[in-house]
């Protein structure tokens, strides 16, 4: 046989499969599936992201008393929800004397009432009424198609309302992430309280989990007022969907997926730090992509870090102690309420692929409001024990209202207080202290 012709034969089949693999590869940016969704494809397309870590942490050791200072400050944010308290439903104001709550708020509320009781700034009695009253309400409100939580409530009234608090008789929508946060109280009450698990059953048992979870990923549901259309849509991006994934999974769920860290993971270098950033960015997906502190200090002081997550974290942290060494600015940042228009800002390490990026929650730079996030800043210091976690806690020990609980940030352009008072920034500042003291609240044993 002709050498050309020979050589053609040989080539051809060749030519076809790599025809093939390409067609496959098409397919997978496509549909923005797993490489590992092809089983043996995975290892052709995909090269695994691998985590290297530290050889050891800084982290706090915990255990013993707060001091009579740390006790204050306790106190002080316990007193958001007493001047927040709606006793009509035993709800909670998710910002100060607003009457409106989303569940990732109502979980802060939980998690408060049980560090309010066991830092003894509450009695058994008080305990006791707040914990009844709450779950009484959850075990009777009015869900969104009859399935899950709907995404915000009138804290007054418990309709099922839009952002603006507007009741909307269909609601607009769930929310996993808000959901998933709730679990961590589910299993904190369910282990430490076991004597309100019937209450807790009848709030949960309602609900219908599995519509949340495919294929071991979670999602929520967007909600278009424009043509008041709701679709489904994937929630959570790195971080924050493993963090909220993990209360999920302690009550039985499979959410394997949600669960891992290197599926959609990469890495950008920031300060010279290689973060860990999530592949899936809003031009594909309808969801930001926002790295900061909060999941990472939450799942820190509610579970205990994992290995994974405690060596994105610190790095999480890292970076941001990098940003005041190069500008001598002081950097915790994190998602917050303002004081201003937007009213809600994603202050991040990394968002919508720019670097410090702060932008409103529909997307839009808002870099006039960058600020030192008080609760960031006490969750690294209760989490590392390093000189700069100690900077970042001094320099918001003051940032309190004596009556009405501690104030959200400081502004980085004029070093003006952000005197946004809520409840996910007192809630979580009760949990960090109380952390101090018991080390992960979310634990099996007391």
């Amino acid at each position: 046989m002709n050498n050309k012709w020979s050589l053609r034969f040989l080539l051809k089949p060749l030519f076809f499969a790599v025809a093939l693999l390409c067609g496959i590869y098409l397919v997978l940016y496509i549909e923005k599936l797993r490489p590992s969704d092809f089983g043996f494809y995975k290892d052709i397309f995909s090269k695994e992201v691998v985590i290297k870590r530290e050889s050891s942490y800084p982290l706090r050791k915990t255990g013993g008393k707060l001091s009579k200072e740390e006790q204050r400050y306790a106190e002080i944010a316990w007193k958001y929800f007493e001047n927040n308290y709606q006793d009509s439903t035993g709800f909670i104001n998710s910002v100060q004397y607003y009457p409106s709550t989303t569940f990732w708020d109502v979980a802060s509320y939980l998690h408060a009432i049980c560090s309010a009781y066991e830092l003894e700034i509450i009695d058994s009695t008080k305990f006791d009424e707040r914990i009844t009253k709450i779950l009484s309400s959850l075990a009777s409100l009015k869900l969104y198609e009859n399935k899950l939580p709907n995404k915000v409530y009138d804290t007054r009234t418990l309709q099922m309302t839009n952002y603006g608090n507007n009741p909307v008789e269909k609601g607009v929508g769930w929310s996993a992430m808000d959901i998933g946060r709730f679990y961590s109280c589910v299993n904190r009450i369910m282990i430490n309280y076991p004597e309100y698990t019937p209450l807790i059953k009848k709030v949960i048992e309602r609900w219908k989990i599995d519509d949340i979870i495919i294929d071991g990923t979670m999602y929520g549901v967007m909600f278009s007022t424009k043509d008041q259309s709701a679709k489904m849509v994937q929630e959570g991006k790195l971080g924050y969907e493993e963090y909220t994934a993990k209360g999920l999974m302690m009550m039985g769920y499979d959410v394997y997926e949600a669960l891992l860290y290197t599926d959609f993971l990469k890495f950008v270098k920031i300060e010279g730090i290689d973060i860990g950033v999530d592949t899936r960015e809003v031009k594909y997906y309808p969801a930001y992509n926002y790295v900061l502190s909060e999941p990472y200090i939450l799942d820190g002081i509610e579970y205990g870090f994992d290995v994974n997550s405690l060596e994105l974290g610190w790095r999480v942290f890292k970076v941001q102690e990098k940003r005041y060494e190069k500008t001598k600015i002081l950097t915790a940042v994190s998602e917050d309420h303002v004081d201003q228009d937007p009213y809600f800002i994603y202050n991040s390490v990394y968002a919508d692929t720019e670097k410090w990026n702060c932008v409103s929650e529909s997307g839009d730079p808002v870099p006039d409001l960058k600020q030192l996030s008080t609760k960031a800043a006490i969750g690294w210091y209760v989490l590392f024990n390093t000189p700069y976690s100690k900077r970042l806690f001094d320099s918001v020990k003051d940032l309190y209202d004596e009556e009405n609980g501690w104030y959200a940030g400081r502004y980085e352009k004029d070093g003006k207080i952000n005197k946004a008072i809520t409840a996910n920034t007192n809630g979580i500042i009760l949990e960090c202290l109380n952390y101090k003291v018991r080390g992960p609240l979310v634990k099996m044993n007391k």
